[in-house]
């Protein structure tokens, strides 16, 4: 088990809307469906303006949440939903796309600034801290001249599909490293690149 104990809020980020369901800007929220899945829980309930599931896993009550403002507004949804389980920044886990990095790969912080991603400079500036937990997973950059705001807002192509899943499975992992080993652990596991992507 880590030091720090539980409650933890897991946040991933994305879009809300059917329309944005499988763009590459929600990989978010395509993990917390996935822990969702695994871990056997249901989303039940809006609250703080986020889609919640709850439960105790491995004895550590965990919120899984899906904030539904739109990306640049996450913060007060996030900041919300602290403050109402009393939960701090250390037990807050963001989960969000990276253009710098290529999809498979995942890279775990214990803290840091935005990297010019909006929901993160909203969720810093409205917890007053950058000191929480982070995941970034890899969506790639676009090639060409295509603006990366347009590129992240396009659905993953069918052929990144077999890629994508592999990404999500081993992103929950990491996930699961991180809650009940502790971040060095998990950033030991899950920072290098995998030898097959």
């Amino acid at each position: 088990m880590t030091e720090q104990q539980g409650p933890y809020i897991l946040a991933g980020l994305g879009n809300p809307g059917r329309e944005f369901r499988q763009n590459r800007h929600n990989i978010g929220f395509m993990l917390i469906d996935q822990l969702v899945r695994r871990w056997d829980l249901t989303i039940s309930r809006m609250q703080s303006e986020a889609l919640i599931a709850d439960g105790r896993i491995d004895g550590e009550k965990i919120y899984l949440t899906k904030p539904q403002t739109f990306m640049n507004l996450v913060g007060r949804s996030i900041a919300s939903l602290a403050r109402y389980y009393r939960i701090p920044p250390s037990n807050l886990i963001v989960i969000y796309d990276d253009l710098d990095l290529p999809l498979g790969t995942v890279r775990i912080r214990p803290e840091g600034g935005s990297g010019g991603h909006k929901g993160m400079a909203s969720i810093i500036e409205a917890v007053q801290s950058n000191r929480f937990p982070r995941m970034r997973i890899g969506i790639g950059r676009p090639s060409g001249k295509m603006d990366p705001a347009a590129f992240v807002l396009q659905d993953f192509l069918a052929e990144d599909a077999d890629l994508l899943d592999i990404t999500l499975q081993r992103s929950a992992d990491c996930i699961n490293t991180l809650l009940f080993d502790g971040i060095e652990a998990a950033m030991n596991s899950c920072n290098p690149k995998p030898a097959d992507t």
